[in-house]
């Protein structure tokens, strides 16, 4: 009952701090964030901890699966070169240059584990991302490349993540062998992803076309995607934003104008709930 309790305190925190955030244009997310610190000092409250399996399993498919959905995909199209190179290669030069700075000025660091930190600290976030340029008045370009690069680099960081940690635990680490597994990952992932995008594309089109029905198949895709992945031992986020973006580009034949208007409302209001839920727990 106590979880129940903070839960609900929880929502009404984010439904007033999302006011408040609009009205003096002030990063949503850094507000939760801030906002869990201060809520986590309060004496009594039960302890909050949250379970990596969880986080991946819950929050990130419907997360990445309705960011993907809304990208301008001929924006996307256009700066294709920009995003990949920075979701990719500037990802991982990065994991490189923060794992070297770490093993040779923090004592007792060993190669391995300073790629694991790399590789923690490499990717933005998708949401924060999204959430804080909007604030910035930046360029559309600027603006498609960073939001792009930020929902694709999920899949080059946790693969990094995962090398790392095997690394980590193996006590080496084979770069060649680590490289050509990552590029069977990538490709596997992008496969696997559009063919579910596929399945999904023809059930929306020739058996459901009732709108409530089409609006409950697109919250099934994501988990579908990512679940499958994971069974396959690839990248289930990356399978995940391959299945949106190619529904997203191929909605307009897919979707109704009934199901698209009542697919949108309901998935603003399903990513505001998980988007604040998660970035104040993570300050909890």
């Amino acid at each position: 009952m106590n979880y129940v309790i903070l839960v609900t305190m929880l929502l009404f925190g984010i439904t007033f701090l999302a006011g408040v955030s609009n009205k003096y244009n002030l990063p949503f997310p850094i507000i939760l964030v801030l906002a869990g610190l201060f809520i986590s000092i309060i004496p009594g409250l039960p302890p909050v901890s949250l379970r990596p399996e969880i986080v991946f399993l819950i929050f990130l498919p419907p997360l990445l699966y309705e960011s993907a959905w809304k990208t301008n995909w001929h924006n996307f199209r256009k700066y294709k070169r920009p995003i990949l190179l920075s979701a990719f290669v500037l990802v991982l030069f990065t994991t490189c240059v923060v794992g070297a700075a770490a093993h040779f000025f923090i004592p007792g660091i060993s190669w391995p584990l300073g790629f694991l930190l790399g590789a923690i600290v490499s990717p933005t976030d998708a949401v924060a991302a999204t959430s804080i340029t909007k604030k910035l008045h930046l360029s559309p370009r600027i603006v498609t490349i960073l939001e792009g690069e930020s929902l694709v680099n999920d899949a080059s960081g946790l693969v990094a993540y995962k090398y790392a940690i095997s690394a980590v635990m193996a006590g080496n680490f084979i770069f060649w062998k680590a490289g050509l597994n990552f590029l069977i990952v990538i490709a596997g992932s992008v496969a696997t992803g559009l063919l579910i995008g596929y399945i999904a594309k023809v059930i929306l089109k020739r058996i459901f076309v009732d709108s409530v029905i089409q609006t409950t198949i697109t919250f099934i895709i994501p988990f579908t995607s990512y679940l499958i992945a994971e069974e396959l031992e690839i990248s289930g986020v990356l399978a995940v934003v391959c299945t949106g973006l190619y529904l997203s580009y191929n909605s307009e034949s897919v979707i109704t104008n009934n199901s698209r208007i009542t697919i949108y409302a309901v998935w603003d209001v399903v990513s505001f709930i998980l988007n604040g839920l998660i970035f104040i727990l993570i300050g909890l």
